[in-house]
């Protein structure tokens, strides 16, 4: 897994952030590169760049290995985001990705918890196999 940062500030901006915010905040350095896309080139191909105020919106982008997006959420800058939720969507994805589509992870799935079985026998049974796994998470 690989994570980077994208935004139009520039590269002094975010050592500024880093070094005045962020990294207090986490008791250490932001763990991943943060690269500046001053002319919104990058933002606009994911389609976050705000023309009129030169900015871009909160973005965050899943690409598997193959470079196809798997997932994405865009917010507005006063709402904030929930890592947590995203680092339990990132595994989600890796292992559905591993099991080569012979599992396949319900809502709220976390790792080390039940996965689904996709196949005829789940069809009009899905809800059955929640309750089974809300059962199985208490």
């Amino acid at each position: 897994m690989e994570v980077l940062s994208v935004s139009v500030d520039s590269v002094f901006v975010h050592k500024m952030w880093n070094d005045n915010e962020l990294s207090k905040m986490l008791g250490k350095d932001i763990p991943f590169p943060m690269l500046s896309d001053q002319n919104g080139n990058i933002g606009r191909l994911y389609g976050v760049y705000n023309e009129e105020e030169g900015v871009q919106d909160r973005g965050r982008f899943l690409i598997d290995p193959d470079g196809i997006v798997q997932a994405f959420e865009v917010m507005t800058p006063p709402v904030g985001r929930n890592v947590e939720e995203a680092l339990r969507q990132i595994k989600a994805f890796q292992l559905v990705r591993e099991a080569k589509g012979t599992e396949v992870t319900p809502a709220g799935w976390r790792p080390g918890k039940r996965v689904l079985k996709p196949g005829p026998d789940l069809v009009g049974k899905v809800w059955q196999n929640w309750k089974v796994h809300e059962a199985y998470e208490d």
